[in-house]
């Protein structure tokens, strides 16, 4: 065998033993926490239609041609993965027939239900007298008890959403933490209590409030009370942030995290956005919370409405719908 051969035979094998060892090095190590690896699919996946389901409750109350929009909405909703559809109509006598064509719709989809309304006195909505905690309860306690119909197995209800913003106050700035501690706790034993009765597997557990209040009142002992779950609403400026948020309230509560509202853009946070940049942002958001073992679920805030909405008021989906869609189906 001449030089020449020789040469070039010893390059090719030491060629295969570099491409053979790389190959190997890749093969052992460890998985990283990177965008190559197949995402988990949240257990509870929901988009907020509460510019619609709450905002104009009174005055599409008795507008039966308000039964088309409604219908094109949870339609859109469930061909995404969604498994729920947040509705935010208020609880009150009232508004129940409104509430109503919306579920109706839902099950029609086959979507379960996130109840995400309230007493209208707790916020002030349409002109309602105050409801203070003790009555927030009372009312609540019925209300489930005398619409059985309403629920299915499944569902989720929370009595009071952003509990902070009502009647009873903030208590990063009334000083009752321990008092907002306890209003939370005797609600949901009530309400669960309630389901039981009427023999629904509803949850009751999910207090959605803002995220600053979760880090002041979710202690370990309320994460224990409220079955291991802490809700938060919470807009950050980069998805590191929100990963690292969630990481930390897990961290501190001992609870499982869910998202009970995050949507973008929120110009004050992160600027105005075009529909390009949106569905750029939300894909890598999307992409670390996907990594996130601590999260349980996401509610998308909101359908139609605001500056984070994924379909026009026309029903004309943005781009941020594909990326939304792809991280909430099992692909």
């Amino acid at each position: 065998m001449n030089k020449f051969i020789l040469k070039h035979i010893t390059i090719l094998l030491i060629s295969l033993l570099i491409i053979f060892g790389i190959g190997f090095i890749m093969l052992i190590q460890p998985k990283t926490d990177n965008f190559l690896q197949k995402p988990k699919v949240l257990e509870f996946r929901s988009i907020d239609t509460m510019k619609y389901s709450r905002d104009i409750a009174r005055e599409k109350l008795n507008d039966s041609s308000f039964d088309e929009i409604i219908d094109r909405q949870v339609k859109q909703i469930a061909e995404t993965g969604a498994t729920h559809v947040a509705i935010g109509t208020p609880y009150d006598e009232e508004f129940i027939p409104f509430l109503k064509r919306w579920v109706v719709a839902a099950r029609k989809y086959n979507l379960k239900v996130w109840f995400r309304g309230n007493w209208s006195g707790w916020e002030g909505w349409f002109g309602y007298a105050k409801v203070d905690r003790l009555t927030h309860i009372q009312k609540t306690e019925l209300f489930i008890l005398e619409h059985p119909d309403l629920f299915k197995d499944g569902d989720v209800f929370t009595a009071c959403p952003e509990c902070e913003n009502g009647n009873a106050g903030d208590p990063r700035k009334n000083g009752d933490v321990n008092g907002h501690r306890k209003f939370l706790i005797y609600e949901y034993e009530k309400t669960k209590n309630a389901f039981q009765k009427i023999d629904k597997d509803v949850k009751s557990n999910y207090n959605s409030m803002n995220g600053d209040i979760a880090r002041l009142v979710m202690d370990r002992d309320t994460t224990k009370s409220l079955d291991g779950i802490v809700v938060i609403d919470h807009y950050v400026a980069s998805s590191d942030q929100l990963a690292t948020d969630i990481r930390l309230l897990a961290a501190q509560s001992g609870g499982k995290i869910i998202l009970g509202e995050y949507g973008a853009p929120i110009p004050d946070i992160h600027g105005k956005l075009t529909e390009n940049e949106q569905a750029e942002l939300l894909q890598e958001t999307f992409q670390k919370l996907a990594n996130v073992e601590e999260l349980v679920g996401v509610n998308y805030w909101t359908s139609v409405g605001g500056t984070t909405a994924l379909w026009s008021h026309d029903g004309k989906p943005k781009k941020a719908v594909k990326v939304l869609s792809s991280f909430f189906k099992d692909k």
